[in-house]
Parts: structure tokens; C-alpha cells; sequence
């Protein structure tokens, strides 16, 4: 949406984000899932269950909206209690001395006009203490108001990281060749956050 100035406004009640403010995410109905191969055959998947982060959103400058997320490493679930274990152990996440993944983003490239609107928020994600940058493939899902007066925004989002890149590097070599786990994994983010 433009104003009279022909400026870009990022969300308002007609499914655009307008207006300059502060957008808390709601850790109840935003979910942060991921994908990995096992045994190079199939795919497990799993989710971290406690998801913190803000939107910081600037309406003359659609560009410069930040987004900030914080995710309790010891919250990752993939419905195996050992594995849930070995994840969170010195061998992966090591949440004892890292306990929370980060991203911060850089710059937004792209702005959510209306919705189904897709954009890139390009920042760095921080994972056992090394930083890396990222880049989000991400769509504006829409917005409206709750049942209880405020106003909600949704945002899909996906990319992809190889995990040796930040030091997850443990693995076991097949007898018949390959690897117990898969390298590549493939984050998937649905987000609703609230204006405050």
C-alpha cells in the first residue's frame, strides 16, 4: 500500500502492515521446525518449542524493519527422547554452554503490501556461539484483528544451512556407505505476531 507521498507502508486492517511500531511475536502460535535426512533415506523433522522475538517495523523505510528472534536450544523436540538428548548434547547444540539460537536480522529486501506478498529478510543466525548470515525466503501471510482488540500479522518463512558451518559436525559413516546424518538442513518458520 502507498500513502499520498507514494511511499510503501508495511500492515493495516485491510491485510497490509501499516504504520511505524513494534510487533511482539506470539511464542503460542509462532513455530520454528526443521528438516533433516536420516540415514540418507528419510526425513526426520523437528521443532523448537519456546520461540521468542520482536519486529521492529518502519513505515518510511520498509527496508530497515528488524526482526530479532531468540529460540531456547533446549526446547528442540523430535518427538524421541534420546535423540532429543544427543541434540541437546556437546555432540550438537551443547545447550549447556550455548543455550539460545539467535537471529538478527541486516536488512529486508522487498516490503508486505498485501497479502501473499513474498520478501527476503537477509541477518545472522548465531548457533553454538558461531554467527553466520542467512537469508529468509519469506511471504506475508495477512493480518486482521483478534478476538480480544489487538491486531495480528502471519509470516511464513524457509531456508536452508549446512550444519558443519556452524560447528555441528558430529556424524557416523554408513558400512555401506553415506552418513548417519544428513548435512543439509531445512528450517520452516510460521510466525504470528501481535502489535503492541
Amino acid at each position: 500500500m502507498r500513502d499520498a507521498h507514494g511511499r510503501t507502508s508495511p500492515v493495516n486492517e485491510g491485510g497490509t502492515m501499516a504504520g511505524r511500531g513494534t510487533w511482539k511475536l506470539d511464542p503460542v502460535h509462532t513455530t520454528a521446525e526443521f528438516t533433516v535426512k536420516h540415514l540418507m533415506i528419510t526425513t526426520v523433522r523437528g521443532r523448537f518449542t519456546k520461540v521468542n522475538g520482536t519486529i521492529e517495523v518502519d513505515e518510511d523505510n520498509p527496508g530497515e524493519s528488524t526482526v530479532e528472534v531468540e529460540i531456547d536450544a533446549a526446547s528442540i523436540d523430535t518427538g524421541v527422547a534420546d535423540r532429543d538428548a544427543h541434540l541437546r548434547s556437546a555432540d550438537f547444540l551443547d545447550v549447556e554452554h550455548f543455550p539460545t539460537l539467535t537471529f538478527r536480522s541486516r536488512r529486508v529486501k522487498g516490503a508486505a503490501n498485501k497479502e501473499g506478498d513474498r520478501f527476503k529478510v537477509i541477518g545472522d543466525l548465531t548457533i553454538r556461539g558461531t554467527t553466520k548470515e542467512v537469508t529468509l525466503d519469506a511471504t506475508y501471510e495477512g493480518s486482521g484483528k483478534d478476538p480480544w482488540g489487538g491486531t495480528r500479522a502471519g509470516f511464513s518463512g524457509t531456508t536452508q544451512i549446512d550444519r558443519g558451518e556452524w560447528g555441528l559436525t558430529w556424524n557416523q559413516a554408513l558400512e555401506a556407505g553415506g552418513i548417519v546424518v544428513g548435512t543439509n538442513v531445512k528450517i520452516l518458520l510460521e510466525v504470528q505476531a501481535v502489535k503492541q
